[in-house]
């Protein structure tokens, strides 16, 4: 089982950057994927970027270059760096993991944190 804690989320202006953070603890064979989704309310949630254990990476279509996401293997953490925030951004921010752990893959999700952005 993975456990993820997310942070970074809160309240910024418009034009701003925000960088989110969530660190996975407990016991898995490895770590394949790792991302953020977001939702807000009566929408589905939506990918925002993922980071493969390759490296390579995938964007949401809305990100237009504005977002980065990186991860630190060794920490077992993934970050969301964003800027240019727009309001369209307010959203409820989740990480995503994907993980193999007793020869199945499992999907693993944190809890949330909110993104607000506004003026």
């Amino acid at each position: 089982q993975l456990e993820l804690v997310e942070s970074g989320g809160g309240l910024v202006q418009p034009g701003g950057s925000l960088r989110l953070s969530c660190a996975a603890s407990g016991n898995v064979a490895s770590i394949e994927n790792m991302g953020w989704y977001r939702q807000t309310p009566g929408k589905q949630r939506e990918l925002v970027a993922v980071i493969y254990s390759s490296g390579s990476r995938n964007y949401g279509e809305f990100v237009k270059g504005r977002f980065t996401i990186s991860r630190d293997n060794v920490k077992k953490t993934v970050y969301l760096q964003m800027t240019s925030l727009t309001p369209e951004d307010t959203a409820i921010y989740y990480c995503n993991v994907l993980a193999r752990a007793a020869g199945i893959t499992v999907n693993f999700w944190g809890q949330g944190t909110q993104v607000t952005v506004s003026s």
